[in-house]
């Protein structure tokens, strides 16, 4: 964590000045007085400023990048697959892909073995960290297909939705899932979309909007994550 100490004037004046030098607000930052300093006589003779020790509450993402890879090797050397781990850190989450050798057995019956890993190295990592740290693990470009084939399958299912006027169920998806179908459908003015069901079994239905219908708010959203589901 960036450390800075700054001597100023005042107390006060020193936090401020580790703020702009940080770019960082003062709640962000553990403060440590060294010295309150001294006026001195008559503010002549001895003089002394004010230092304090700075430290930024945040973790740099790049040191929580590399750590999220040291766990997710450690836990991979439990599989008796050779993997190899990359990490990128981008708009301040951790993002990690696995290079393996393409059988998908790190994936899982729709991704659950990968959101498994996702979910228990994010946990070790925010433990460690003490900070609530983001973690996006992928591997053969999985989250990617399985975007693209949500949405088609959300355009499918909200045109025959549209032929039937009737309302159409999604099997059991994550929230991760459940928010891409949400998304997809969001600017269509004929359907709405809303999420049933408790915990895993979760669904998404898709509702045909009555004509002349006003309905603002026509999607409900769920929180992109799927840590837990």
């Amino acid at each position: 964590m960036p450390i800075l100490e700054v001597e100023e004037k005042t107390v006060e004046d020193a936090i401020a000045a580790a703020c702009q030098k940080l770019n960082l607000p003062r709640e962000k930052l553990e403060i440590e007085v060294l010295s309150k300093g001294s006026s001195g006589i008559f503010g002549i003779v001895g003089v002394k400023k004010a230092k304090i020790r700075a430290t930024s509450k945040e973790v740099p993402v790049e040191s929580a990048t590399q750590r999220a890879i040291e766990i997710l090797t450690e836990i991979l050397k439990h599989v008796e697959l050779p993997t190899v781990v990359e990490g990128d850190s981008k708009n301040g989450h951790v993002t990690l892909n696995i290079i393996s050798n393409g059988s998908g057995l790190l994936i899982g019956k729709r991704g659950k073995t990968l959101n498994a890993l996702q979910y228990l190295v994010t946990k070790i990592l925010q433990r460690e960290m003490g900070e609530n740290i983001t973690v996006v693990i992928d591997t053969e470009n999985y989250r990617s297909k399985r975007e693209t084939g949500l949405v088609e399958l959300a355009q499918q299912l909200s045109e025959k939705v549209k032929k039937t006027r009737r309302p159409l169920t999604t099997g059991p998806m994550s929230a991760h899932d459940r928010r891409i179908i949400h998304l997809a459908l969001k600017e269509d003015q004929e359907v709405r979309t809303k999420s049933k069901g408790e915990g895993s079994l979760r669904k998404v239905v898709i509702y045909p909007v009555k004509k002349g219908k006003n309905d603002k708010n026509k999607n409900d959203h769920e929180p992109l994550s799927d840590q837990g589901e």
